[in-house]
């Protein structure tokens, strides 16, 4: 298993809101990683992301024991959102500078066989193998929600003006539900996790080019990291690309 993480701040945004934390040869599985987008101000934004992807990876080494089965790691993994979205909340709490700071959150603990992952808001979850691209995440968005009420379809989804609310998030409440996916592995398959600075801008398709066709994987997220900004760059970019 190999694994490779990028961030950047892209072109259009003063600072970088997202963080990521990738720990390959975890005690419990081969690789576990979190990918955060954080919301609410210039400095808030930064403090939620970086105490939720901390905090959640914190715990995973706690939780995560050797020898556990699928249903524990799941529990881990929804123990480790559990803590990381009490500290963002309580955080928030604790003046005006933080006051409603969130944080989006997509996580995966990934075996050779299996990847159970995480998400909480629109960061994303891909798999990717020789049959194409399958997104395993389901955004917690109002455009998702639209989509799947048959108001508006994926392309009006693009330009829609509200494309950019989410309707879950860490830290924003005191509990919160994400919700949990279990992923068949073989060799040659790519996880991907990232944040909607990748998304928004660059399609599925070209995703899956980057990562089967267009060169080195050791480059991949350098390669998209440069497509996001060769499209304006208008957010913060965060990828982590696991090949097993």
């Amino acid at each position: 298993m190999i694994a490779w993480a990028i961030t950047d701040k892209g072109l259009a945004r003063r600072e970088n809101q997202d963080s990521f934390h990738l720990e390959v040869s975890h005690a419990v599985t081969q690789a576990v990683c979190v990918v955060c987008d954080g919301m609410g101000g210039a400095k808030s934004g930064n403090v939620a992301s970086q105490m939720a992807a901390g905090v959640f990876m914190d715990e995973m080494r706690v939780l995560a024991k050797p020898g556990m089965s699928q249903k524990g790691i799941r529990g881990a993994l929804a123990g480790a959102v559990a803590a990381a979205n009490r500290s963002v909340f309580i955080k928030a709490q604790s003046g005006a500078a933080y006051y409603g700071m969130g944080t989006t959150l997509v996580g995966a603990a990934v075996s050779k066989n299996a990847a159970l992952v995480v998400n909480v808001g629109d960061s994303r979850a891909y798999l990717i193998d020789s049959d194409g691209i399958e997104q395993v995440t389901r955004d917690h968005s109002l455009v998702e929600d639209l989509i799947l009420r048959g108001e508006i379809t994926r392309e009006e989804a693009k330009a829609h003006p509200s494309k950019n609310l989410i309707t879950r998030a860490l830290g924003t409440e005191e509990a919160v539900i994400p919700d949990l996916f279990s992923v068949d592995l073989k060799d040659g398959d790519f996880l991907l996790l990232c944040t909607d600075g990748l998304t928004n801008v660059v399609d599925d398709q070209e995703i899956l080019f980057e990562v089967l066709h267009g060169g080195d994987p050791n480059s991949c997220c350098e390669r998209l990291k440069n497509l996001a900004n060769d499209r304006g760059g208008p957010d913060n970019i965060t990828i982590v690309l696991i090949h097993i």
